[in-house]
């Protein structure tokens, strides 16, 4: 278990398309337990593999008990209504976005033996659903928000408000 190095948006790994996990062994164990450990160390709420420079359909997300849940091969299978709020990422530190994500997510994913299993997770865990799903198919919130802000100009603005 170690606490790995989290990739920027400039990295060409970040926008490449993740390959499926095969292999549910020992390698795999370490992966989910380096991104685990990768995540409490950030305190964020949700970090994928390639995030730490690992070319596979692997994430851990904060579920609402903050519980650090393992999805494999995770897939999106049902959506239902529509939340708008600021989001950020461990790999674009210090912006924020307005993203419109749903309001409610479920997952069908596969666990670190290879059993597959479902999860739903409303507000925060379903826009963390589709964040991080989005990671394994090359891309970052960045593309979905209309401007960035830095975290003195959100600042600002909850302050205003």
């Amino acid at each position: 278990m170690a606490v790995r190095t989290i990739l920027t948006q400039e990295d060409p790994v970040l926008h490449k398309k993740c390959h499926p996990v095969t292999q549910f062994d020992a390698k795999l164990g370490r992966l989910m337990d380096d991104l685990k450990d990768t995540l409490a160390h950030a305190n964020g709420a949700g970090l994928a593999a390639p995030q730490i420079g690992i070319l596979r359909r692997a994430v851990v997300v904060m579920d609402a008990e903050d519980q650090m849940l393992e999805l494999i091969n995770p897939e999106l299978i049902w959506t239902e209504g529509e939340q708008e709020g600021w989001e950020g990422c461990l790999s674009v530190p210090n912006q924020w976005g307005m993203v419109k994500r749903p309001m409610k997510a479920k997952v069908r994913a596969q666990d670190r033996t290879g059993a597959w299993f479902e999860v739903e997770g409303e507000e925060i865990v379903a826009r963390c659903f589709c964040h991080e799903l989005e990671h394994l198919d090359g891309h970052l919130f960045t593309e979905r928000t209309g401007r960035l802000y830095t975290s003195e100009e959100l600042d600002e603005m909850m302050e205003e408000e």
